[in-house]
């Protein structure tokens, strides 16, 4: 360190030297040659050992008042209780930070990760048997990050991907996709305008984030009928916002427009687009305790879709030769309408979920005959919820059906049973669930096969 204090030390030393040479008695001038040059020496040596440690001092001054020249120190001063010192120390680096380049009010990062165990009759209550049937499994449910910010403008956006989905290319290779790309105008709460892409407003459990849902999966009706991710717009809000927030919940209303051929697709099927419409109420929250609500809603869907197009995005809706389910792509243009009803019950630790949906699908005469036959799918779910331990462990029981219209008694259905631990809310989570599965198609045709199955899942959760 740079010390500008003076001290007489290496001086001081040197001319005691020099006075003890020079002043010995008289009777130092009988002693013999030998011993005065012996003292010399000595006398020498010392000089130039206390000189060696002037000239290293001067060094490092020298050293460190050249990195006070470069910036790299600035002075502080100390006091030891007798002198002022002042040194030369190192100045503290800015830390890194990163800025939008925007006037955003709010800018967050955040992400989830979820990490499934599946085991037994793999995702049997998907309708995947038989020639659709997966193996046992560990699985990257889902991996993805988001970025969510507010302007100053009354604009607000979300940008969310999924590092799990297959690239297509290998089957043991993933790549990342976008889920939610969409900007937000929230200026007034009864009109708000979105558009980009994101889940069209259909289904109860289909709107019901990832993160919060009570049971691991999506019920098999939510995946074959609701409409998953679209890109489009759409005109929302709370028209009794405008009376007081307490009133804002009554009532939420969302009419969109889509192309409705799914998500991060360039182009439309065809030159119609598809029509979503949801409206659902809050009614009496807080009246059966703090936090108690019931939740109403309905929904209505219309879509003129082109032959290739996939009308059930999330799961599966074919019914195969051995009863068993897939993805549904139209062999010809169709029309559908879709409709459903829902209602949310909650009641301190209790909570009791249910949804009826419907979907009918007719086939369009364009170049030719139909290339398919019209049927009319519809099922339901009903889900119950119980905190064993407040806000730590929950049981949860849940029944669902689905009706595919397709083939004579071709229903598929499930019963549920699951604990839910929160070690730190949805944050951090564990889930357990245990699905037996059972197919009437199956049961009316034993020639194909084992007719009821059952499968263990487990996950873990973590938001960030």
């Amino acid at each position: 360190m740079f010390i500008k204090k003076i001290t007489l030390r290496t001086a001081g030393a040197s001319l005691a030297a020099i006075v003890l040479i020079t002043a010995q008695p008289l009777r130092a001038q009988v002693s013999s040659d030998s011993a005065r040059l012996e003292k010399l020496e000595r006398a020498v040596e010392l000089l130039e050992k206390q000189n060696a440690e002037l000239q290293a001092e001067i060094k490092s001054l020298k050293k460190e008042t050249t990195s006070v020249a470069d910036g790299k120190f600035k002075k502080k001063v100390t006091y030891d209780g007798k002198t002022y010192v002042e040194k030369a120390v190192a100045e503290e680096k800015a830390p890194l930070y990163v800025q939008q380049r925007g006037t955003e009010l709010k800018l967050v990062l955040g992400g989830f990760v979820q990490m499934n165990f599946e085991d037994g009759d793999v995702s049997a209550f998907e309708g995947r048997f038989g020639q659709t049937a997966l193996k046992d499994r560990f699985r990257l449910r889902r991996a993805r990050i988001n970025l969510t910010g507010d302007f100053a403008e009354q604009f607000d956006f979300k940008m969310e991907g999924d590092f799990e989905n297959s690239d297509g290319l290998n089957s043991n290779r993933t790549a990342f996709e976008a889920t939610d790309i969409f900007i937000n105008w929230h200026q007034f709460p009864w009109a708000q305008v979105k558009m980009g892409q994101w889940k069209a407003p259909f289904g109860l459990e289909q709107l019901t984030p990832d993160t919060t849902l009570y049971t691991i999966e999506r019920t098999l009706p939510t995946g074959a009928i609701t409409p998953e991710r679209q890109i489009g717009v759409q005109l929302w809000g709370k028209p009794l916002a405008v009376i007081g927030p307490d009133y804002a919940d009554l009532l939420t209303y969302y009419a969109g427009i889509f192309n409705g051929n799914g998500r991060n697709t360039t182009n439309n099927d065809n030159n119609n687009f598809m029509y979503v419409g949801r409206l659902e109420s809050s009614l009496f929250k807080d009246v059966f305790g703090k936090g108690s609500f019931l939740k109403l809603g309905g929904d209505i869907l219309n879509s003129r879709d082109d032959k290739g197009t996939n009308i059930s995005q999330s799961l599966t809706l074919l019914v195969n030769s051995d009863g068993s389910l897939s993805p549904f792509v139209l062999p010809g243009a169709d029309e559908r309408t879709a409709w459903s009803v829902d209602a949310w019950l909650r009641m301190g630790p209790f909570d009791l979920i249910g949804e009826f949906l419907q979907e009918r699908v007719n086939p369009r005469s364009t170049n030719g005959p139909p290339g398919f036959d019209r049927f009319m799918t519809d099922g339901f779910y009903v889900t119950g919820g119980y905190y064993l331990i407040p806000k730590k462990l929950q049981a949860v029981v849940q029944w669902q059906h689905l009706n595919p219209g397709q083939k004579g008694n071709d229903g598929i259905s499930s019963i549920v049973a699951g604990l839910n631990y929160y070690i730190h809310g949805d944050d951090l989570k564990l889930m357990v669930n245990y699905i037996h599965t059972w197919s009437d198609f199956r049961e009316a045709n034993p020639e194909f096969g084992q007719d009821d199955f059952d499968e263990v899942i487990g996950r873990m959760q973590l938001m960030f």
